[in-house]
């Protein structure tokens, strides 16, 4: 008895199927990390995190995307790239994973910071006025995302007089910067 050719292509990959398919089923648990191998997020991989999610937030915006729309993806995917890189452990939060969840709301207010530093005229004017309040109740003028960039340099001075000095620098920088485009005019 003689097969054609389709038959017997057909009965031969119907038998090769186990053998072909097995090593595609298992090469995402050889690729992807696991908890216990991956080391938490840094402080350093934070803030570059969020620098990320708030350029994307400042891109989606300029694109005519939905302010709540941007910060969601922006923090998904930030949410996602820690859980999947470091096992939803964040240094600066303790040993514990936080769950999606967690990481969702803080990549989320992250995304929503680093907007509000990188691109302010992208962030609604309601937004901005609750951040800018959140600040205020906190005590601190400036955001999460621009303290990591003055922490390393304010870190070897390591004196109470080097931290007042880098906040008012940062205040007069501002009214320049706003004062500068009322000149061009």
């Amino acid at each position: 008895m003689v097969m054609s050719l389709p038959v017997f292509a057909l009965t031969l990959l119907r038998r090769m199927a186990p053998f072909v398919v097995a090593p595609l089923l298992t090469l995402p648990l050889l690729v992807a990390p696991t908890a216990a191998l991956a080391a938490p997020a840094t402080e350093a991989e934070m803030n570059l995190y969020t620098r990320i999610a708030a350029v994307n937030v400042c891109i989606a915006r300029a694109a005519g995307v939905e302010f709540d729309k941007a910060v969601g993806i922006a923090g998904e995917t930030i949410a996602q790239l820690i859980q999947g890189q470091h096992g939803g452990v964040i240094q600066q939060v303790g040993t514990k994973p936080l769950s999606l969840d967690d990481l969702r709301k803080g990549s989320i207010n992250s995304a929503v910071l680093g907007a509000v530093e990188v691109c302010p005229k992208e962030v609604p004017a309601d937004i901005m006025k609750r951040v800018q309040e959140a600040l205020n109740r906190s005590g601190d003028k400036t955001t999460p995302a621009s303290k990591p960039a003055a922490t390393p340099a304010a870190k070897p001075a390591a004196t109470p007089a080097a931290k007042p000095a880098a906040t008012p620098a940062a205040k007069p920088a501002a009214k320049p910067a706003a004062a500068a485009p009322a000149a061009k005019p």
